[in-house]
């Protein structure tokens, strides 16, 4: 099968996983343990988001490894929600 210029290598990151690494390293630590927490009680009602988010932030915060396609999902959500809760305050 012939790769093009447009598919990531096996072993390439996406590119931007820099981008969402700088957005990480921008939360605070407490902000995190809020979101964990958010993220765990969403699992255990049973939320596939909440799971797979909560499993992946544990991982990140516990110094385990995380793939870019995880990450990626996680600083989406977690940016997606952050906006959301700024917009509703500014209103």
């Amino acid at each position: 099968m012939e790769q093009t210029r447009g598919t990531l290598n096996p072993k390439e990151s996406h590119p931007a996983i820099h981008s969402a690494l700088e957005y990480y390293n921008s939360i605070p630590y407490t902000d995190l343990v809020i979101w964990q927490e958010s993220f765990s009680s969403n699992a255990l009602a049973g939320n596939r988001l909440g799971e797979i988010c909560s499993e992946t932030l544990y991982r990140l915060m516990h110094d385990k490894p995380v793939s870019d396609r995880y990450f990626l999902g996680l600083m989406w959500t977690i940016k997606s929600g952050r906006e959301k809760v700024n917009k509703e305050l500014e209103e």
